[in-house]
């Protein structure tokens, strides 16, 4: 890695595009490197880190930091959390930075408001408060601040967990069977892993565990006719298929041809013939309304504003605000109906997102059954436990990555009444 004076000024100008955004930071951040392609592989991750970390620590920065830019926002983070001395520093700094950095030291985290403890936007923590509590608050808060493991789904038609496990050790991965999902490997580390002989040969792909269990709460079957009608790149649809054994008919839908594209080579790999992705250009499309009333489990993992996934979109915090979260409400509640009249009687519904914002998620399945008096709502916990998965949860499965491990996630099962 080069020294960190010229690495700055990089990390700085890369850090003010992300804090006036105008996409993913991800996404950004590749457009950066690919812009800068002088950059070798670790003064990239460099760059990235600090990025990164000055995100997850925004709000405790800004208190520290005031209006500062980005050049001292990135020294403040790296001073404070990133593990660099002043000493180490002190080749890149000018003027009075010194000064205002051994100023920051004395200031206690304790002395921040909630928010910027927590790390999140104070509209966030207004919604949070009644039902969390001050205290859970802010142990969701520091979880969100922590780099996400990496995940991994064993597909169980081609491997075994335990032979997974097992051959991962033998390479010098340390792995663990999840918690919760009887599929999931959680890794200490975060290697290539598409670049592994179990990757290539579609024996894993990497989920998080707690997406896992989304496919387990919609508990396809053999033989089912079965619908993730927000499908994305396809990891629950290809969770479903294997518990289908490759049997029966999945149909993977969305309304992004790019997000399906990443699907086809993941479907490849995985050696499943029931799985058929389907570009739709609403919940009204004609593909749609064909099936109406025919589909045993149908899967609606919403668009959300994903703060549950803040460990690895910390920018999420300052790209949602309370009007874009009314504005999914908006669409969530309208894909929901749409995706309910796909429903055969006696089938179930799921419906879900990876946040925890009560008006993304009760809010949504409430004014759901307030309409829809054919649907009721089953019991999580229950529907977990008949497959062996015992994760207390009652009638609501939600998922907090300080108490469950995993991103934040939210889902309600439901069944249309009827025989099927």
């Amino acid at each position: 890695m080069r020294p960190i004076p010229p690495l700055l000024a990089s990390a700085a100008a890369a850090l003010t595009q992300l804090l006036n955004p105008e996409g993913p930071a991800d996404a950004l951040l590749r457009a950066f490197f690919r812009d800068h392609h002088n950059l070798g592989a670790r003064d990239r991750a460099f760059i990235a880190d600090t990025c990164y970390g000055v995100l997850r620590h925004l709000f405790s920065l800004r208190e520290l930091a005031g209006d500062a830019g980005a050049r001292r926002l990135a020294l403040a983070y790296l001073s404070r959390w990133g593990g660099q001395s002043l000493r180490d520093l002190e080749a890149c700094l000018k003027g009075d930075e010194g000064e205002w950095l051994a100023s920051l030291k004395g200031r206690r985290e304790a002395e921040f408001p909630l928010f910027a403890r927590a790390e999140l936007p104070p509209w966030v923590i207004e919604r949070l408060l009644p039902g969390l509590g001050e205290e859970q608050v802010l142990a969701l808060g520091r979880s969100l601040q922590q780099p996400a493991p990496m995940d991994l789904r064993v597909n169980t038609l081609l491997a075994r967990r335990d032979e997974v496990v097992q051959r991962l050790a033998a390479d010098g991965i340390d792995a663990e069977p999840t918690p919760w999902s009887p599929v999931g490997v959680r890794l200490d580390d975060k290697p290539a892993i598409n670049r592994h002989p179990l990757y290539l040969e579609g024996k894993v792909e990497v989920q998080d565990e707690g997406s896992q269990l989304l496919g387990f709460l919609t508990g396809p079957r053999r033989g089912e006719m079965v619908v993730d009608f927000c499908a994305g790149a396809g990891g629950k649809a290809l969770l479903m298929g294997a518990l289908m054994q490759s049997h029966g008919r999945l149909y993977a839908f969305d309304v992004s041809d790019r997000r399906l594209a990443g699907l086809k080579p993941r479907l490849k790999r995985s050696g499943l013939s029931n799985v058929h992705p389907q570009r739709i250009d609403s919940e009204n499309d004609a593909k749609v309304k064909r099936l109406a009333g025919k589909i045993d489990r149908v899967l609606v993992d919403a668009p959300c504003s994903g703060l549950g996934t803040l460990r690895r979109n910390p920018d999420f915090k300052i790209r949602q605000t309370p009007q874009t979260v009314a504005e999914l409400a908006v669409k969530q509640s309208r894909i929901l109906q749409g995706a309910a009249r796909l429903v055969k009687p006696g089938g179930r519904l799921v419906y879900a997102t990876c946040s925890f914002l009560p008006e993304e998620n009760e809010a949504i399945v409430e004014e759901f059954l307030a309409r829809q008096k054919e649907f009721h709502l089953l019991d999580c916990g229950e529907l977990l436990a008949a497959q062996k998965i015992g994760l207390e949860c009652g009638r609501f499965l939600r998922l907090l990555p300080h108490i469950h491990g995993c991103d934040g996630f939210f889902a309600a099962a439901l069944v249309r009444a009827g025989a099927g």
